[in-house]
């Protein structure tokens, strides 16, 4: 095993988790909140991939020939727009059933799911569409010979430079502004910060608009790197995430990105040294080995019941 090799494995990880950071983020987010599990979460993610190449399009007609403008451009629309699909799942999916049977809620999310998938599928086509690149070339490390280097894509620093941003911005935005504070007060006992004055629908619709947000900066920074998509990359990307989120521990949001980075090691190594067609067995393999160790995650907090 080579130093160069490892190494690039390791960038590779660390790049793949920080989108499943990034998108986990929304499911442990909605978790924390309401206890449920937001099932239609991946779909927000493919969504931001098809309006990426759509904004990005429309850039181009118009003229744009700045990559790093159009970047930003396509990055405030696409978060725009995904945020309103993401109060649109709460407002039709979770609010109506909120105080129904536990069960309800995930079924309607499963079907807004398929309904989003459905959508994109008549309206964009079922194959895989994709867009050119922007983010050419990158940076060579360690190169000792000229067969062994690693190298790190333009895009691969944009994607981890994205997602640690991010992450710093939504935890200045819980831990110091006024709407923060009332979806801590919201996560740990919903009825009392109700008693208080908190507008929990208000609070409750912020988190799912929040993680959307997140989904699409994942969507916009995936797109640009591989620069193919279909309506079924929401599934795999979502499962995966979904793992990661558990994995760190549901509801905590360093977990979210802890549990991220950590699949997406595992993933880039297995793959690198073992076998590729395997390397989604083996990450569930390493879901199940920390959940019974350690069935909290690896930063949840277990439990307590109240009596």
């Amino acid at each position: 095993m080579t130093g160069h090799i490892l190494a690039q494995q390791a960038v590779n990880g660390l790049v793949l988790g920080s989108v499943y950071g990034l998108i986990a983020v929304g499911y442990t987010m909605v978790y924390g909140i309401i206890g449920m599990i937001n099932f239609a979460h991946g779909e927000i993610y493919m969504i931001a991939a098809y309006l990426t190449a759509i904004f990005l399009a429309g850039l181009t007609l118009l003229g744009l020939q700045s990559p790093p403008l159009a970047i930003l451009l396509v990055l405030a629309a696409t978060i725009t727009f995904t945020a309103l699909y993401g109060w649109s799942v709460e407002r039709i999916a979770y609010r109506p059933l909120r105080h129904s049977n536990r069960l309800a809620p995930l079924i309607s999310a499963i079907g807004i799911s398929l309904i989003l998938q459905n959508y994109v599928r008549l309206s964009q086509g079922a194959r895989t569409q994709g867009i050119p690149s922007i983010l050419d070339g990158g940076v060579h490390l360690f190169a000792s010979t000229p067969d062994a280097f690693v190298r790190i894509t333009h895009a691969q620093i944009l994607i981890v430079v994205t997602a640690l941003i991010s992450m710093l911005l939504l935890h200045f935005f819980i831990a110091r502004t006024a709407m923060g504070r009332a979806c801590r007060a919201v996560q740990q006992d919903r009825v009392m910060a109700s008693l208080l004055g908190v507008n929990t629908d208000r609070v409750i619709a912020t988190v799912f608009v929040l993680g959307a947000g997140m989904a699409a900066v994942a969507g916009v920074l995936v797109t640009l790197n591989y620069g193919s998509f279909d309506f079924f990359i929401g599934f795999v990307a979502g499962i995966k995430a979904f793992t990661a989120a558990v994995l760190g521990g549901i509801g905590s949001l360093p977990g979210a990105m802890l549990g991220g980075v950590v699949l997406g090691l595992a993933e880039s190594f297995f793959s690198g040294f073992v076998n590729t067609d395997y390397k989604d067995v083996f990450a569930f393999s390493l879901l199940v080995l920390v959940l019974i160790f350690k069935p909290s995650g690896l930063l949840g907090v277990p439990e307590v019941e109240k009596v």
